[in-house]
């Protein structure tokens, strides 16, 4: 586990952080960040914990809610977001390594708050690239949530906050299925697109949603 490697297993602290919705046609992409206290973790919640990807939706939102859960004491998790209005002018890459610079952030504070003497000693990032400004040294991991327990833990925080949220957008803009489909190219939401046109939530620099665009001019 890369987190052993920097040292964790020796009192530094080592954060993991890990992005959802860089492909989808519409809403922000949001992501995740997570500090596993491995003393406190349980090695049955441990063993459970793998790539968002790779989990159920039931099983996701179980590990998300013992994450978050304060009273477990075992993580201490934050979110980032980037708005669709800055993905379409900064495009989505950069706009989820800007989440994904919030999310640490946040985490790095909320840290912080804690414990004032803790000081986070590295971040682990999914990818192969690093956000321009964090509050720690960091590195980029490509697969990571395969390789670290923190990415991993990070990527289920990012997916579920992301895939609620859009259940809320389904309520404001129905007829999408966004509820199901959180926003991706589905066949149920390309022809929700083609049927009641283009939210303000849609991404408009993705090109599904120009030519959508171009059709309706």
């Amino acid at each position: 586990m890369l987190e052993l490697e920097l040292g964790q297993d020796r009192g530094k602290v080592v954060i993991g952080i890990d992005e959802a919705g860089r492909a989808p046609l519409a809403g922000p992409v949001t992501a995740g960040a997570v500090w596993l206290d491995h003393r406190r973790l349980d090695p049955a919640l441990a063993c459970r914990i793998d790539d968002s990807k790779k989990l159920t939706p039931q099983l996701r939102a179980t590990l998300y809610e013992a994450l978050s859960d304060p009273a477990t004491a075992c993580a201490v998790v934050a979110v980032g977001e980037a708005s669709v209005e800055e993905i379409d002018r900064i495009n989505i890459l950069q706009a989820s390594l800007l989440a994904m610079q919030r999310a640490a952030e946040a985490l790095v504070a909320s840290l912080g708050a804690l414990t004032p003497a803790r000081l986070v000693h590295s971040a682990l990032i999914d990818g192969n690239q690093l956000p321009k400004q964090l509050p720690c040294p960091a590195r980029a991991v490509v697969q990571g949530d395969g390789l670290s327990l923190s990415i991993a833990a990070a990527s289920i925080i990012a997916k579920v906050t992301r895939d609620r949220a859009m259940a809320v957008y389904a309520e404001q803009f129905p007829g999408y299925g966004w509820e199901r489909n959180q926003g991706y190219a589905t066949p149920e939401h390309r022809a929700g697109i083609d049927r009641l046109g283009i939210t303000p939530l849609h991404r408009r620099s993705f090109r599904p949603v120009r030519e959508a665009l171009a059709r309706a001019s």
